[in-house]
């Protein structure tokens, strides 16, 4: 649903110098003024790092013309177009109206924006971001001269007016500020994992106000995982059984730029998220977040992963029983094993291992059995291995198969959760409709 990162900044002390420092990627066409050009690719860096295009860009249209619906539980929420077109983007807008609309959600003529909009994030970038970003979006974009469909949700969340209390109420507004007794890596990783990656839009459980339950590591819910437009965002503290415990920085790092990393793949709205920024990403930046991501204290444990486990007995997780009997294994065995291997190990930079898989022994399972049913597939980036599909299997196996699979994947080669019940897949192909 939601998307992430970047950041950029010019500062007056030396620590917060080393944080800011600008990357460019590309020189922008067409800037013949230096000064702008630069400013320009510094904010075309941190438009791909925000991921802006990923929600701002509609399926077969044109880039950051808008159009693109986005699930919430109030309705679908319809992208603004955001090119310079004086009419229906937003060429019109002052410096002080973009950064405004960015940090505050809240557009000219006072109109709050949804919090599908993550601006609690991205008021945490600064004002040099800000001019970077509205000198890309002014002279680095092409204007988009068509009108995106506008947002309908049904009375009372047609009224926007109210987002007035709820941005008073769950809404941030200060910018990041470095943290004392933390190095200069920590601090920018900690800058881009809150603020323009806004990585807890999806990995933070929401409260009964659809706000975020933290935004920073100071609250124990943040980053613990949360389910957004019917797929599970894992927990990425450092659980060592369904968040990344067990997954070492430079693994993590290659993850962001590749979608691939220590045996897993990217699935569900984290490949439009590595195609569209994390892969643009400088590989210091990367590594940054990696840092920072690590610094997590384990939070909201579940699952958990032996891999020198003796063979589970017949009782374990219910009326188990031994795997030459299991209708789970053989399903396995007939249209798993030729790619995860008959040991879950996967093949790297291929397929997903599903062994000690974090995704795999999570305990909310949303992601797990969506992907069994309408199938996947990874990322396609500049420096990673070439896309691969995972086949859905809604048409081929029946819920109770689907069911058997899961939970006897989620209960071998050490992996150890909660069964999934036949309930649990047809609730939510209900919601997918499929």
């Amino acid at each position: 649903m939601m998307r992430r990162f970047k950041l950029i900044v010019l500062a007056g002390t030396a620590m917060l110098g080393a944080l800011t420092t600008p990357y460019v990627t590309a020189e922008p066409a067409g800037a013949s003024d230096p000064a702008l050009a630069a400013l320009v690719a510094r904010g075309e860096y941190l438009a791909k790092a925000s991921d802006c295009a990923g929600c701002h860009t509609a399926v077969g249209g044109q880039a950051y013309g808008g159009g693109l619906g986005l699930t919430s539980p109030f309705g679908t929420i319809m992208s603004s177009n955001i090119t310079p077109d004086r009419r229906y983007g937003i060429g019109a807008y002052s410096y002080k109206d973009f950064a405004r609309s960015v940090r505050e959600g809240v557009s000219p003529g006072n109109k709050r924006l949804y919090p599908a909009m993550p601006y609690a994030s991205f008021s945490k970038m600064s004002d040099d971001d800000m001019h970077a970003l509205y000198a890309y979006f002014m002279h680095g974009v092409k204007p988009a001269p068509e009108p995106a469909p506008p947002t309908k949700l049904a009375f009372p969340f047609n009224q926007r007016w109210v987002l007035y209390f709820w941005q008073l109420a769950f809404a941030p507004t200060e910018p990041y500020r470095p943290k004392a007794g933390r190095d200069a890596q920590w601090n920018r990783g900690a800058f881009l994992v809150q603020g323009p990656g806004h990585c807890g839009a999806c990995h933070t459980p929401r409260g009964p106000g659809f706000q975020e339950r933290g935004y920073d590591e100071s609250s124990p819910m943040y980053l613990t995982g949360g389910v957004n437009d019917n797929w599970f965002g894992p927990n990425l503290t450092g659980d060592p059984g369904s968040g990344l415990g067990r997954i070492g920085e430079k693994d993590l790092a290659a993850f962001l730029k590749t979608g691939h990393g220590a045996g897993l793949v990217a699935f569900g709205s984290m490949v439009e998220q590595v195609e569209d920024s994390t892969q643009y990403l400088t590989d210091e930046d990367a590594l940054a977040m990696a840092h920072y991501l690590k610094s997590l204290p384990a939070q909201k444990p579940s699952g958990s992963y032996e891999p020198h486990a003796q063979p589970d007995l017949p009782t374990r997780n219910g009326n188990r029983v031994d795997a030459p009997q299991s209708v789970g294994a053989r399903v396995y065995i007939s249209f798993c094993a030729r790619c995860h291997g008959m040991q879950g190990a996967g093949v790297p930079n291929v397929f997903p291992r599903l062994a000690g898989n974090p995704s795999v022994i999570t305990e909310d399972t949303t992601s797990l059995i969506r992907l069994m049913v309408e199938g996947g597939n990874s990322p396609a980036t500049i420096s990673g291995p070439p896309r691969q599909a995972m086949p859905g299997f809604a048409q081929t196996l029946t819920n109770a198969q689907m069911a058997n699979v899961l939970s006897w994947i989620r209960t071998s080669w050490g992996n150890d959760t909660r069964p999934v019940t036949a309930n649990d897949i047809q609730s939510l192909r209900e919601k997918i409709h499929k």
